[in-house]
């Protein structure tokens, strides 16, 4: 019996689970922000599930940090 979830996804895939644009999602392959394969002889890209669940959790932690960066700029503003 095949896995729930699907160990690799294609663009179209994780386009809808972040709900954006097939093309968003090549422009984070193509620039390494979201890690990808490209297999066949049309070098159809892959993004395996855990690639796309780490790159959610380093967003995360991106908008925490930019959270952070102003929650103290606000502090030092007050002074």
């Amino acid at each position: 019996m095949p896995p729930a979830t699907p160990r690799f996804l294609t663009l179209a895939d994780v386009a809808e689970v972040l709900n954006v644009t097939v093309r968003q999602v090549y422009a984070l392959v193509r620039s390494g922000d979201l890690r990808g394969i490209q297999i066949g002889g049309r070098g159809q890209w892959r993004i395996e599930n855990e690639q796309l669940e780490d790159y959610i959790s380093r967003q995360y932690a991106r908008a925490e940090a930019h959270e952070d960066h102003h929650a103290d700029a606000d502090v030092t503003s007050d002074r």
